[in-house]
C-alpha cells in the first residue's frame, strides 16, 4: 500500500484535515518533532488516522519508513521535508530550493540576481552587526528575522527613535538569530482592502499553475495578516502582471514540486515581491473546500507521489468568498469573555463563524499574529465582502485582562490594541 511521510508541526493545514485528504490515497506515517506543544496536543488526533514516529535522521527516517512520498504543510518541516525525499529517492522540492523557501536573506539575493525584484537588503549575522546594516540600507526599512513566520518579531523603522527602540527590543530578545533589514515598500493606497495580494501556486516538474490570487484586507499593526478574499478585487490585467511575476520568482528558486504562497506589495510602480514560502497559506485548505469543493491536500499528496494532477485557477460561480481573523492585542493579555459571537453568525453573507482562542487563554503579545477566530462567508461582490467583515467585527465584542485591569474592546477597534 503506498505510504505517505508527513512531516506535522504547526502549520497551515491541521492534522484532521490531513487525514481526510490523504484517506483514498494510502497509508499515513506522521514525522513529529520532539519538542512542539502543538505535537503533544495534537498526537491523540494524528493517532487517530495513522502512525506517528518522531523525526530523526533523514537517512534512518527513509530506511525505517520507507515512504512512497513525502509532504509537510508546516514551514519548520520544509527543509527536513526536503532532506527527506532526496534520501528516500521520491519527488520533492530540492534542499536548496527548500533553504531558499525559509532563507528571506538568500532568497532576495536569488530574486536579484535573476533581476525578479530588486528589493535592496543586508543581513546581520550579528546583534553588533544590525546597526551598520540598517545604515547600509538607509531608512525606511523594514527589519525582521532572516527565519521566521507569522510577523514575529518584525519591525517597520521609519526614523531615528524606531532605531533606538528597535535595537534595545532586538537585544532583549532571549535568544539571537540573524536579521535581514530590508528597504520598505510602501503600498499604494488601497482601502478598504489591503496594499498587498498572494499567489496560491502548485509547481511540478511539467510547469506552474496558479489556481487563485488572493485578495487581502488591510493588515493589523505592525505586519500581521487579518483575512483573504477571493477572487482578488484587482482587474485581471494586474492579476496576470502579478501571476507573471511570480513566475519568473519560482522559477528563479528552482521551485518544482508542491505548493508555494507569494506575497506581493502593491506598490505604485507596480507589484513587487515580499516573500515566497514554500507551503499553502493558512486556512487556504478549508477555504478552497468551502468555495469550490476542492481539496488541496489530495491534490498535494498526488504532486508528491510524482503525479501530474489537474488543478485549474478556481472557479467562484460570480461569488466572492472570504475568510477573516480577530487578532490578538499586541499587549499581553488574558482573554476573559466573547460576546456577539450569535449574531454573527445571524448576518447574511455568514457562513460560519468559529472561535480558536477561549476564555482563560493567555496571549502572549508582541508583533507575531495570534488569531482568536475565523470568520468565513459568501457574497454577490467585494463591497459587499468588506460591508460583512465590518459588521461582524462590530457585533463582536472580546474581554481581555491587560497589566492595568480588565477591559472590553470592540471588534472594530481590536486592531488599535
Amino acid at each position: 500500500m503506498t505510504k505517505f511521510a508527513v512531516l506535522y508541526d504547526a502549520g497551515a493545514v491541521p492534522a484532521g484535515e490531513i487525514g481526510v485528504g490523504l484517506a483514498d490515497l494510502g497509508e499515513i506515517v506522521f514525522l513529529v518533532p520532539d519538542d512542539s506543544d502543538h505535537v503533544a496536543q495534537l498526537r491523540p488526533v494524528m493517532e487517530m488516522l495513522g502512525e506517528v514516529r518522531p523525526l530523526t535522521d533523514p537517512a534512518a527516517d527513509a530506511a525505517s519508513v520507507r515512504p512512497d512520498a513525502v509532504l509537510t504543510f508546516s514551514e519548520r518541516m520544509i527543509v527536513p521535508a526536503a532532506e527527506l525525499a532526496a534520501a528516500a529517492g521520491v519527488p520533492g522540492q530540492s534542499v536548496r530550493t527548500a533553504k531558499l523557501f525559509i532563507d528571506k536573506g538568500r532568497q532576495r539575493q536569488v530574486l536579484r540576481d535573476a533581476r525578479v525584484d530588486p528589493t535592496r537588503t543586508a543581513v546581520a549575522e550579528t546583534f553588533d552587526a544590525l546597526p551598520g546594516a540598517l545604515a547600509e540600507i538607509g531608512l525606511p526599512v523594514i527589519v525582521k528575522p532572516v527565519t521566521g513566520r507569522s510577523s514575529r518579531d518584525t519591525y517597520a523603522v521609519r526614523t531615528d527613535d524606531d532605531v533606538r527602540e528597535v535595537l534595545a527590543e532586538i537585544g532583549a530578545l532571549a535568544e539571537w538569530s540573524p536579521f535581514i533589514v530590508e528597504e520598505f515598500l510602501a503600498g499604494r493606497p488601497s482601502e478598504p482592502f489591503g496594499d498587498y495580494v498572494s499567489v496560491e501556486s502548485a509547481c511540478t516538474p511539467t510547469g506552474i499553475t496558479h489556481f487563485v490570487v488572493t485578495g487581502k484586507t488591510p493588515l493589523a499593526p505592525p505586519f500581521r495578516g487579518t483575512g483573504r478574499i477571493w477572487p482578488s478585487h484587482l482587474p485581471e490585467a494586474e492579476n496576470q502582471e502579478v501571476c507573471d511575476m511570480v513566475t519568473r520568482a519560482l522559477e528563479a528558486v528552482g521551485s518544482d514540486c508542491g505548493y508555494t504562497h507569494t506575497e506581493l506589495k502593491l506598490t505604485a510602480a507596480g507589484p513587487r515581491v515580499i516573500e515566497i514560502n514554500g507551503r499553502l497559506s493558512a486556512h487556504v485548505n478549508s477555504m478552497a473546500q468551502e468555495s469550490c469543493g476542492v481539496d488541496l491536500v489530495r491534490v498535494g499528496g498526488l504532486i508528491a507521489l510524482g503525479e501530474q494532477p489537474h488543478l485549474p485557477p478556481f472557479d467562484f460561480g460570480g461569488k466572492v468568498h472570504f475568510q477573516y481573523n480577530n487578532i490578538a492585542p499586541v499587549a499581553p493579555a488574558r482573554l476573559e469573555d466573547v460576546r456577539g459571537g450569535d449574531a454573527v453568525r445571524a448576518l447574511p453573507g455568514v457562513t460560519a463563524y468559529r472561535n480558536f482562542v477561549r476564555p482563560g487563554d493567555e496571549l502572549p503579545g508582541g508583533t507575531m499574529k495570534v488569531e482568536l477566530d475565523t470568520l468565513s462567508g459568501v457574497c454577490d461582490g467585494h463591497d459587499e465582502v468588506m460591508r460583512t467583515i465590518d459588521a461582524a467585527r462590530g457585533s463582536l465584542t472580546f474581554e481581555f485582562l491587560f497589566a492595568d485591569g480588565v477591559r472590553p474592546v470592540n471588534g472594530l477597534d481590536l486592531t488599535n490594541h
